[in-house]
């Protein structure tokens, strides 16, 4: 049975854990500093549970002796200490972040490792990549690469339209720090939370602007091929303009922790919310300028005993897939695999990625009981 170290005990680490350990096929160790987040975590006793600080590197040199691979669930800024840990390990490494300049450090690391690095396994980054590698792969030429994603209440009930789904930290630098896009042919960083545009889905109005490191790698590897990508997130109207004025007018980018503890202790969480996935391509197939879009919900549900939010199911169920697919050798064992590298098939198949195909179903479903009424 192999052992998997997921590092950081939050709503999501948590999910991650419970989900490895309940396939019965690894033995999961959940590692976190606070002994109070490992009781609220609210894992099966199959789970062992571990206070260790990850800044500590000789505490996690010790934790990962011997281990599978390590999972780092924790906040972006604690990725590289992890990852430089999975390296002296020989471990695989695997981590959720959104944050650019850990990845690149992830990337220089991978170059020497003797052990898997696949950084940003989770939605987007993550997942978002999958499909749009894949929908670009059926075109001949491509134009433009547009992906839009959003974790949103099922029903706002405040000015924000927004409630917390998962890390405070993570939101806030995507909403600060700048963005990767491609315009016009060429690779540029473009402003978090400008760019805001509008549009329907299933009846519903989005509003959705720049925020950072959801393209992943996806500039590096479609630079030179594509006129425009970029990535936005969705969120519904009305929320851009709240957040710019916190963070711009009232200097708040410059305070993150004020702002931190303005919105945990004001916004509520819930586990009813909706991811929502809208991805459009363009170009050329056999000479004639055509579009593919993907789009697809994901609703909070039930997995065995315990209720899930989407942005759990989603980014849980994306990061075990992918360690499931190292696992069962469908992924190289060695060196940096980005997320484009991941046949979408074969995610789909994965008894974890299923939770994505389920949630095609569902849209699908959804949008025929329109058509009839």
């Amino acid at each position: 049975m192999k052992r998997i170290i997921v590092a950081g005990a939050g709503k999501i680490g948590s999910a991650v854990a419970d989900m490895l350990a309940a396939s019965g096929d690894y033995a999961v160790v959940l590692a976190d500093r606070s002994g109070g987040q490992l009781a609220a975590a609210g894992v099966s006793g199959a789970v062992e549970r571990r206070e260790l600080d990850v800044r500590d590197g000789a505490a996690l040199d010790l934790i990962l002796a011997g281990a599978y691979a390590v999972l780092s669930a924790a906040p972006f800024h604690l990725t590289i200490g992890i990852a430089e840990a999975a390296a002296r390990a020989g471990v695989h490494y695997l981590d959720l972040t959104e944050d650019v300049a850990s990845t690149r450090r992830v990337r220089d690391l991978a170059e020497t490792a003797n052990s898997a690095f696949i950084p940003q396994c989770g939605l987007a980054p993550g997942f978002i990549s999958i499909v749009a590698h894949d929908i670009a792969s059926r075109f001949d030429t491509l134009d433009s690469v547009r992906m839009r994603v959003g974790a949103l209440p099922q029903y706002p009930s405040n000015a924000l339209n927004y409630n917390l789904t998962w890390s405070t930290d993570g939101v806030i630098n995507e909403y600060c720090e700048p963005c990767e896009a491609i315009v016009d042919g060429h690779r540029v960083e473009v402003p978090a939370m400008e760019e805001r545009e509008e549009f329907s889905l299933d009846g519903v109005t989005y509003e959705a602007f720049n925020t950072s490191g959801g393209l992943g790698s996806l500039c590096e590897t479609y630079l030179g091929r594509v006129r425009t990508l970029n990535y936005r997130t969705i969120r519904y109207p009305g929320h851009a303009a709240i957040m710019k004025a916190l963070l711009n007018d009232l200097g708040l980018r410059h305070r993150r922790d004020v702002l931190k503890d303005i919105l945990e202790n004001a916004l509520p969480a819930t586990v009813q919310d909706v991811v929502v996935i809208f991805v459009t391509v363009s170009g050329r197939r056999q000479g004639r300028l055509v579009q593919d879009s993907y789009a697809s919900k994901i609703y909070s549900r039930r997995v065995g005993a315990r209720l899930y939010s989407a942005i759990q199911v989603t980014t849980a169920s994306a990061a075990c897939a992918v360690l499931d697919m190292l696992a069962a050798g469908q992924l190289p064992a060695l060196g940096f695999i980005r997320q484009e590298d991941i046949p979408l098939e074969a995610f789909l198949a994965n008894r974890f990625g299923a939770a994505y195909a389920q949630g095609e179903e569902e849209a699908l479903r959804q949008r025929g009981r329109l058509a009839h009424s």
